[in-house]
């Protein structure tokens, strides 16, 4: 361990800024001497270059990862009366834009290696309300998806792809997100494409649903003043866009530096784990992990946390409790135990810095600090 490093921050944004500093400048400059804000060639541009990095023939710019999820499912129609089925254990978007249209979020609890939504649990919880079912690629892993697309098929819903921190990820060589109905990204700061505030993406192979989401983006106005649908103001930022152009032909090394810090992570671990102190998070065959977070397991996590905020090492709970357990789903009429794997995880699981630029000297400070911390 170098004895230079003394602190590790959870996330460093400033030092995958500095690289391409230059770059974002004249990215924002140029927008600033277009002066062409909303819409027009930056965002189309991003469109056309993120559809052909995933793997689809649609990709609809919005304002959020949150708005993603939004303007998706009111693009199928999600409304009162309907059921959407979605893992209990995620960031609160999920579920919280299945409640905003009226709907009712159908939880499901998750694989208890995977952290992702259980298969299984889909297919039980199908009935003749089901309208989409949404299954979240968390912390860059892709769920399972060979199922629950089966399951959609046999039952003619949708499948809602919550891919907000999964951008890169694969499922058997495909992008995730060009697996269901629809795809939501987001392009929050922290993401591995991140741009300098909020942005989203809906992708789709369904030309009629795309032309639905650019209404619905616009306030469901394709002609200014006239109306055809209710929508709402979802557009994404030319701003944001031409940020996301520059950043977005860096994304694969930086996703492959993730991944190498995520090996020497395992590396590094491997004593603690041997001890039974850590468990480690698991890359299922078939499934092309992005680490978005490098999220482990310890037993008195809470104390853990506090012994690592001490060494000033950054680290997150994601997340502490899951939406069953939310106070403002408790009309939903879930009771704490209904779903063990999510509430084991929102007791035990830990993320450790995992960014690109990450130095092995300060891999070594958190793992030397976990060692420490743990006894």
């Amino acid at each position: 361990m170098s004895s230079l490093v003394t602190s590790v921050p959870l996330l460093d944004l400033q030092s995958q800024f500095w690289p391409i500093r230059e770059e974002v400048l004249a990215a924002v400059a140029r927008v600033c001497d277009s002066q062409r804000f909303i819409g027009g060639p930056e965002v189309e541009g991003l469109e056309r270059e993120l559809a052909t990095l995933l793997e689809v023939t649609e990709a609809v710019g919005v304002s959020s990862g949150t708005d993603a999820l939004l303007s998706a499912m009111m693009a199928l129609g999600v409304g009162p009366g309907d059921d959407v089925v979605t893992t209990t254990y995620s960031f609160f978007a999920t579920a919280g834009s299945i409640v905003r249209l009226g709907a009712r979020p159908v939880l499901v609890d998750i694989d208890p290696v995977t952290c992702n939504i259980d298969p299984a649990g889909v297919a039980a919880a199908i009935t003749t309300r089901t309208r989409a079912i949404v299954p979240v690629h968390l912390y860059g892993g892709s769920a399972e998806m060979t199922p629950i697309l089966a399951t959609a098929a046999k039952a003619g819903v949708a499948v809602i792809e919550d891919a907000a921190q999964a951008i890169g990820a694969r499922y058997h060589g495909r992008p995730v997100g060009g697996l269901g109905t629809l795809g939501c990204f987001s392009f929050f700061p922290s993401k591995n494409l991140g741009a300098f505030g909020d942005g989203g993406l809906v992708t789709t192979r369904d030309a009629t649903l795309a032309q639905r989401l650019r209404l619905l983006r616009n306030h469901g106005a394709e002609r200014k003043y006239f109306h055809a649908r209710v929508g709402g103001n979802f557009r994404l930022d030319a701003l944001q866009a031409a940020v996301l152009r520059v950043k977005l032909p860096h994304l694969a090394a930086w996703t492959a530096a993730r991944r190498r810090n995520a090996d020497r992570y395992r590396g590094l671990l491997a004593p603690l784990v041997a001890k039974g102190r850590v468990q480690l998070p698991v890359e299922p065959d078939g499934c092309h992990h992005i680490y978005n977070q490098f999220v482990i397991r310890v037993e008195d996590r809470d104390r853990a946390k506090a012994g690592l905020d001490a060494r000033r090492v950054g680290t997150e709970i994601y997340y502490p409790v899951p939406f069953h357990l939310q106070e403002c789903f408790k009309d939903l009429g879930y009771r704490r135990g209904q779903f063990p794997a999510a509430e084991d995880a929102a007791r035990c699981t830990l993320a450790l810095p995992i960014y690109g630029e990450l130095t092995e000297d300060q891999q070594r400070y958190v793992v030397d600090s976990i060692a420490q911390v743990l006894g």
